[in-house]
């Protein structure tokens, strides 16, 4: 990943929030989905657990709230600052660090039973090469039989309609009101977000535009690269059966004991 989304991810950290129509309830459901889904593929617990793009805590948060033990990570600082805050106010003790999930070196090896990679971060690898680094990186901090659970847009369909926009959506909280939408410019299987953030205080509106890069991964490329990383068991599930806002794929690191 560049320094772009390092970059990226900096500027929007304290507001990164404004997205979601309700950012405290969308943990709570985002939890309520995911945190099953792991605990299902890895009986007992609780579980310790690896959040390697952590962003601002949205899935972090909500997984430490289940009762496991959660380590999270991310490039940006700004957005780890952010999650520490937002974790201390909730009194929960999640570990924070800054790290590319290329390179996880200041994690132990083979430590976690569980590594959540959420909010469509892994398309930010824009390489073969980069997505590979990513996936050893990860198996490597999964102990034999741990689970892989990443949340992904579903390129797959956007390939075949490569839509230019998004939203907008309006919301209104505490007599405010607020507009999120975002322009996609596409360049072959990669294309650039423009993410608008709208909002305003009292009489006074204030517009903020942050940019970022994306690969449109398919599910079968990703497939692929699981496998040539030691994953099994890779399972596809998509929105209609989840009821989340991303297609999910589960994989199990190989146990070479069994």
């Amino acid at each position: 990943m560049s320094t772009d989304t390092a970059g990226f991810y900096d500027d929007l950290a304290e507001h990164y929030h404004l997205i979601f129509e309700d950012w405290g309830h969308s943990i709570e459901r985002q939890a309520g989905v995911l945190g099953p889904l792991v605990e299902d593929k890895l009986a007992g617990g609780p579980l310790k657990i690896l959040d390697c793009a952590c962003g601002i805590g949205t899935q972090a948060i909500g997984i430490a709230q289940r009762g496991h033990t959660v380590v999270a990570s991310d490039l940006s600082k700004a957005a780890v600052r952010r999650a520490a805050r937002e974790a201390r106010k909730l009194s929960l003790d999640i570990k924070f660090h800054v790290a590319d999930m290329r390179d996880l070196s200041v994690l132990p090896k083979s430590n976690f039973d569980a590594v959540l990679v959420g909010d469509n971060s892994l398309p930010h690898l824009l390489s073969d090469e980069d997505l590979g680094q990513a996936l050893e990186n990860i198996s490597l901090r999964l102990k034999p039989g741990g689970v892989l659970l990443a949340t992904i847009r579903d390129y797959d369909s956007l390939l075949s309609t490569r839509p230019s926009f998004q939203g907008p959506v309006f919301y209104s909280e505490n007599e405010t009101r607020r507009i999120v939408h975002q322009v996609w410019d596409w360049d072959q299987n990669q294309y650039d977000v423009h993410l608008y953030l709208t909002w305003n205080s009292a009489s006074l509106w204030t517009s903020k535009h942050y940019a970022s890069r994306y690969r449109a991964i398919t599910r079968a490329e990703l497939t692929q690269g699981l496998e040539s990383h030691g994953f099994r068991e890779i399972e596809w599930l998509m929105p209609e059966e989840t009821t989340f806002y991303q297609p999910i794929v589960l994989a199990r690191k190989e146990d070479k004991s069994t």
